[in-house]
């Protein structure tokens, strides 16, 4: 078992780390501060194939697996959280229509994606359904060749700055759970969708999160993702992946505040000598980068399972997330400490970078449903053998 990274992974990981510091780095706390959101470097992004990362090369992106996915990700985290977590769920949405779109629709939507010519929003939360996915209420009737869309999807990064939608609708009856959701791809611009006001959110204010209401919006039939009653399959596959895209952006957010932590333990003094002289301070240290070195081993472990499309993907996704997660967050709190009260204003980006991880614990499904979902898998008889 190899657990370097092969040359191309670190040349994608040294053109992303050069990317994030000269284009995001620099400009991600104003981001934060003024509630920009950058979709000029996101653009930017795009040229270097970072909208399309594992989109297939058919419809423009790179095809990458999502290890080397891991890699890019963790960079741009390192610079803006917030920001990377918006490009990982553009390039799910990038990867959905491309991959799960009629042949024609893919053509038409797929490489201007990948490129990040255009940007997308996934809706699939609900007000009354975010982490009970199934029992979302947004319909789709059929009448004709057209689908019908009504409902609202909330919590919706990018939206109202975004040029499409990959939506989930309720296509069979309530009492048909999961096997009643379809997916389409919806114009953002579409007659019908009403965007609300941003929402005033604690963190990852580089992107808009807006409510999103379809009022008898009509949309082709030709635009639903595979066949009706397959969009739930289709969601659970894009939030395996964007599960480790997740707990990769906390790693990046970790690693950053990590290195800060080091550097001014090293450079403030106290007492007569500098923080890092310390015991107390060295242990410290030396448990977030272990804790540290442990979340990126297992999110990476996880996105090799999904690769190799293993039956336990799933629940090795869930597990990186749940522990990436809680684990990365303490790091940056700990880092923040660290620093005292220069920590807590926005003069320094420990701040940011906790107020930005913090959402990571809830998005993509809670880690509570990521504790029911292992929980679930290792009770299945002769699961625990294979879960190792």
């Amino acid at each position: 078992m190899d657990f370097n990274l092969t040359e191309d992974q670190l040349a994608f990981r040294d053109a992303a780390r050069a990317f994030a510091q000269k284009a995001m780095a620099p400009d991600a706390a104003q981001w934060d501060a003024e509630h920009i959101f950058p979709i000029e470097v996101i653009q930017q992004a795009g040229e270097l194939g970072f909208c399309g990362l594992y989109t297939p090369e058919a419809q423009g992106g790179l095809g990458l697996s999502r290890l080397d996915t891991s890699v890019i990700v963790e960079e741009l985290a390192a610079a803006c959280p917030s920001t990377a977590a918006y490009i990982t769920i553009h390039n799910m949405v990038s990867w959905m229509v491309s991959s799960f779109a009629q042949p024609e629709v893919a053509d038409e939507f797929g490489p201007r994606l990948a490129s990040g010519e255009w940007l997308g929003s996934y809706c699939l939360t609900e007000p009354g359904a975010g982490s009970d996915a199934a029992s979302l209420r947004t319909r789709a009737t059929r009448e004709g060749d057209a689908y019908l869309l009504n409902g609202s999807k909330m919590f919706i990064s990018g939206a109202g700055s975004t040029q499409l939608l990959v939506v989930m609708a309720r296509t069979g009856s309530m009492e048909s759970g999961a096997k009643g959701i379809s997916a389409f791809v919806v114009p953002a611009d579409a007659e019908g969708i009403d965007y609300a006001p941003c929402e005033n959110k604690l963190g990852w204010n580089s992107q808009p999160t807006r409510l999103v209401t379809f009022e008898q919006v009509r949309i082709p039939a030709r635009y639903r993702l595979g066949e009706e009653g397959e969009g739930f399959k289709f969601a659970m596959k894009g939030l395996d992946g964007g599960r480790i895209n997740i707990a990769t952006c906390s790693i990046g957010a970790a690693q950053a505040a990590l290195n800060l932590a080091a550097q001014y333990v090293q450079e403030r003094q106290q007492f007569g000598q500098p923080l890092a002289e310390f015991q107390t301070v060295q242990f410290k240290l030396a448990d977030m980068l272990t804790e540290l070195i442990a979340a990126r081993q297992m999110v990476r472990l996880a996105a090799f399972k999904l690769d190799q499309a293993d039956p336990e993907a799933a629940a090795y996704c869930a597990m990186a997330k749940r522990f990436a997660t809680d684990v990365c967050f303490q790091v940056i709190d700990e880092a923040l400490q660290l620093h005292g009260g220069y920590g807590y204003i926005r003069d320094y980006p420990l701040e940011r970078y906790l107020r930005d991880a913090r959402v990571h614990r809830i998005l993509e499904g809670t880690n509570e449903v990521m504790r029911l979902i292992i929980a679930r898998r290792l009770l299945k008889e002769g699961v625990l053998e294979v879960l190792n």
